[in-house]
This record gives structure tokens, sequence and C-alpha cells, in this order.
């Protein structure tokens, strides 16, 4: 893969997010109109053994968010068959959107190599915090994903990710639908198992990936 990464912004940087038009989701990077759209990287953590590339990236259309991941990877520990279940036990992409500084209330997002996915609202008081599953979870509040595992003969290279968040499923959080120059906290994760639990972030919190005071900032244009 053609290495067209940016450098990753550090809190307070703004990534910024560009506007498309609706389009059907597949995790293929080479289509429109990701063609154009730069990744930005996400940072090991010190836990991490075998420091592969991973990078993610990200646009917005009228009805919802697109994001797209790619981890390089040699060894695929993915056995989980359902979506809701504990995911981040095994390898996994993820993505937090706090809408709204004034409440400590977050929406947080996890696909599998295999295409199944965590979906969660995340209330956080003083760092407690369960996730709850949607409500009326179908028709324009559920998300669509694809992945793509790459292979080269019987040898995993990596692994691609791409999903749609439909703003309706966000209710009711605030600053939801964004309009243009809209700006939320967000943060993109990464866990690996290849070598026991390893991490990668966009921007590096301090215990957990719920640590949102530290997530970054991304600008809606």
């Amino acid at each position: 893969m053609e290495n067209n990464t940016k450098a990753s912004f550090e809190h307070p940087g703004i990534l910024a997010i560009r506007h498309t038009s609706d389009f059907e989701v597949d995790a293929n990077p080479d289509r429109d109109p990701w063609r154009n759209i730069p990744w930005i990287t996400l940072n090991p953590w010190e836990n991490v053994v075998r420091p592969y590339q991973t990078m993610a990236r990200m646009l917005y259309s009228d009805t919802g968010i697109y994001v797209q991941f790619y981890c390089e990877d040699e060894t695929i520990t993915a056995t989980h068959t359902a979506d809701q279940a504990d995911l981040y036990d095994e390898d996994v992409v993820e993505v937090f959107f706090w809408t709204d500084e004034k409440h400590p209330l977050y929406f947080e997002y996890e696909l599998s190599p295999l295409n199944h996915e965590l979906v969660l609202m995340v209330p956080n008081f003083n760092g407690r915090f369960l996730g709850w599953s949607p409500w009326h979870y179908h028709g324009d509040r559920q998300t669509r994903h694809a992945t793509r595992i790459i292979r080269n003969a019987d040898r995993v290279e990596g692994w691609y990710a791409e999903f749609y968040i439909p703003f309706t499923l966000l209710a009711p959080l605030n600053n939801v639908p964004p309009v243009k120059g809209t700006t939320w906290r967000a943060n993109f994760y990464r866990i690996d198992y290849d070598h026991g639990a390893g991490y990668w972030s966009w921007q590096r919190t301090r215990v957990n990936f719920h640590d949102y005071e530290r997530f970054g900032t991304i600008r809606f244009d």
C-alpha cells in the first residue's frame, strides 16, 4: 500500500472534515470520494511490540459520518460472530465522538475484521462509565459497515474497515447534525492482539480510551 500518511495532530490541533455526497460503504480505499482524502496516523502506545502502520480518515454528508481505517497486520485475531459482543477483547478499530463538552456523554463505535460492530452511547461521570446499546436500531438509525482483509497468497498483510454512522443514531446528543464550522471532540483507536493487547490512538489518553478530556478536535468544513 502506498504510504500517503500525514502527521497526526496534537490537541488542540484541529482535524478538518470534508463534506461529501452519500455513497455506498465497501471498504475500498481507492474509490471516490476517498481517493483524495488524506489519512491521519494513529500512534502506538508503549505496550505495542510491533508498531504496525495504522491510519484513519473521515468524511461527512448531510445524513451522516463516514470513517475508514487501514491496519497493517500479520495475524487476524477475531472470533466473535455477533454484533454487540465484547469486540475490544480481539482486533478492533474504534471511534469516539463527544459532540458537546458541556455534558460527559459520547458515542462509541467499534468494528472487527470480521465486520461485526459494537454500538454504544456512553455516559461517563468522573471516570465511571457504562455503554448503552441503541434502541429502535433499524431503518434510518442503523449503521452501514464493511471490512476487507488484505492477503498476499496465504499471508495476511492488513485489513480495512469502513462504516457510516447516521446522524439520526446520535440523538439526543447536542450539536447534531453538524453544520459547516461545527466542532466536536473525537478520538480514533485500534487494538491488536498479535503480541498481547497493543493500543494505538490519534490523541494519546492517560489511562484508557474513555479519557474524553484528552480527545482531539474535529471541525466540519
